[in-house]
């Protein structure tokens, strides 16, 4: 499977045998996920804040970019799309259960930089939101080609940096009435060396019903012109059950997790 294949590709990783690997963190009480593009949550974690929402937790989404070349339609109105993605990632926040904030901070869609303002904004939001564990894509994913997804885990872990330490974007106070923000973990999906596991058995079914919600992406990511899912649901569930057989459940996500941030 492609390096650029979407959400939860199989582990290449060969320093860690799977019994040295950390399983199933303690349920959090807040959780921020952040994401380059609408969709690209539910393919990374969709499982683990679905089941993390179940126990009572607070599930918040940031998407950094505004998804407008999330289409192959050379024709399509993409102040349209932009509306339209929108409210896709809410709904699809929404079938997993979540209950905090969706946010889109409006980066142009292929045009995320990894700079000091979107650094200084998503570590604004971490400040504002609190959450015990931040999940975001893995930067440092060996053969990925999309520079959002490469920026998008620069931005979430410089500013999971900024966030956590008082004399960072001091500013924060003034203007804003926050002060600094030290999360317990990082979880990186996509990760080019994985280190844990989240059995996401029970939770499939909602990861697919997020997915789903992305309409407008099933043609292009999802690989279906006439609507027929059958094939995109058979590939999640197989791909879910390859990751959780050598951990021995019947479905897991995988992260490289970083804790005492």
């Amino acid at each position: 499977m492609s390096a650029n294949e979407p959400g939860q590709p199989p582990s290449s990783n060969g320093h860690l045998g799977h019994n040295e690997w950390t399983r199933n963190l303690h349920a959090p009480s807040v959780v921020l996920a952040i994401g380059a593009h609408p969709d690209d949550i539910e393919f990374g974690c969709g499982g683990t804040l679905a089941k993390w929402a179940a126990t009572g937790a607070v599930i918040h989404h940031v998407v950094l970019t505004d998804g407008s070349k999330g289409t192959w339609n050379v024709d399509a109105d993409t102040s349209q799309l932009v509306d339209r993605r929108q409210h896709e990632q809410r709904e699809a926040a929404h079938r997993l259960g979540a209950t905090g904030e969706v946010r889109f901070l409006g980066a142009v869609d292929g045009e995320l930089t990894h700079d000091s303002s979107m650094v200084d904004a998503v570590a604004l939001t971490i400040r504002q939101l609190t959450p015990d564990v931040v999940l975001g894509h893995d930067p440092w994913k060996r053969y990925r080609l999309h520079p959002d997804h490469r920026n998008a885990g620069l931005i979430t872990c410089d500013a999971i940096v900024a966030a956590r330490d008082p004399h960072f974007l001091r500013h924060h106070m003034s203007t804003h009435g926050v002060s600094h923000h030290r999360p317990a973990a990082l979880l990186l999906w996509e990760a080019d060396e994985p280190n844990h596991m989240e059995d996401v058995s029970d939770w499939v079914d909602e990861k697919l019903a997020a997915l789903e919600a992305h309409e407008s992406q099933f043609e292009s990511t999802m690989k279906t012109k006439d609507g027929d899912l059958t094939e995109f649901r058979h590939r999640i569930r197989d791909r879910l059950a390859g990751l959780g057989e050598p951990h021995g459940v019947a479905a897991a996500e995988i992260f490289h997790l970083i804790d005492r941030l």
